[in-house]
């Protein structure tokens, strides 16, 4: 489990923040003929769901905010229909969950997405075993926000990073492959990782004929000013993080009025492109200066 706090938070801090704002983005690529990749954002409190347009803000003073991103796999169509499976799951799950975060109970959150983890991997373990599913699965990287804080749930090599106020770019989900074991272990660096021959090599997704999961779950008290990506593989491929990091701060004049998704998978299609490219980018804005 992985729980990251404000660095400090003084006595006079300001109220909990009161809106997200956000942008999503997928491309095909420029070698796929059909896109794997699939994001969602989406708001909703203890009876309904509402899906959220690919750009947008809103008040937080309600309902809670979910957005995702998974990276099918398996082939022809059926990478395409598990992250679609494991979208609608969301959907269909977490509503009824939401009086757990009215009633401000945090301790609650770790279980209900590894529940929510669990049935999604089994729905597609149970797909796989047609023929014409077999080896379906899905990476999935899930950010939960609620006033102050952001829980999330991840499995397989998609990424949610998270960009503080004061500056930096930390990946706080942990890449479920060998490469991603040894980077965090500090054997190779980042440069190594995007080359190494098992890259693309997954221990863990949810299918794909995968028997056990141990979702990486954990989350972020967060301040205004706080940014968070979720991304699939296929902008890792494209952009280096410190060129994340830059592109979502301090973009350059020609890609400034482009919302920060869109930017940031146009950018990685056009260095890379071989495979499926999506991000999420969500912020919490900052409040306005006191008159």
């Amino acid at each position: 489990m992985t729980d990251l706090s404000p660095s400090s938070t003084p006595a006079d801090a300001a109220p909990p923040p009161a809106e997200l704002r956000w942008s999503g983005f997928t491309h095909v690529g420029r070698v796929r003929r059909n896109n794997e990749d699939t994001f969602l954002a989406l708001t909703f409190d203890g009876h309904e769901v509402h899906y959220l347009g690919k750009t947008g803000q809103a008040s937080l003073a309600g309902a809670d905010f979910v957005f995702a991103v998974s990276d099918g796999m398996g082939g022809e169509k059926s990478g395409e229909f598990a992250s679609r499976i494991a979208i609608d799951r969301i959907t269909r799950l977490l509503p009824k969950n939401f009086r757990l975060s009215a009633a401000g109970i945090a301790g609650g959150f770790d279980d209900i997405l590894v529940e929510l983890f669990s049935e999604i991997h089994i729905d597609l373990i149970e797909f796989g075993a047609a023929e014409e599913c077999a080896g379906m699965g899905t990476t999935l990287s899930l950010a939960w926000f609620t006033p102050q804080w952001m829980y999330f749930a991840h499995v397989g090599d998609s990424r949610i990073y998270y960009l503080p106020r004061d500056g930096g770019l930390v990946q706080i989900t942990h890449d479920h492959s060998h490469v991603g074991w040894l980077r965090r272990n500090g054997q190779i660096n980042e440069r190594e990782s995007r080359t190494h021959p098992r890259r693309n090599a997954l221990q863990q997704a949810l299918g794909a004929g995968i028997q056990f999961i141990e979702p990486h779950v954990g989350s972020v008290a967060y301040l205004p000013g706080d940014r968070f990506l979720i991304c699939s593989d296929g902008l890792n491929e494209g952009l280096w993080d410190r060129q994340l990091e830059e592109l979502i701060r301090t973009p350059p004049p020609g890609l400034a009025g482009l919302p920060a998704a869109q930017r940031l998978v146009e950018e990685a299609v056009q260095a890379s492109g071989r495979d499926n490219t999506t991000a999420v980018v969500i912020e919490v804005p900052a409040a306005p200066s006191a008159p």
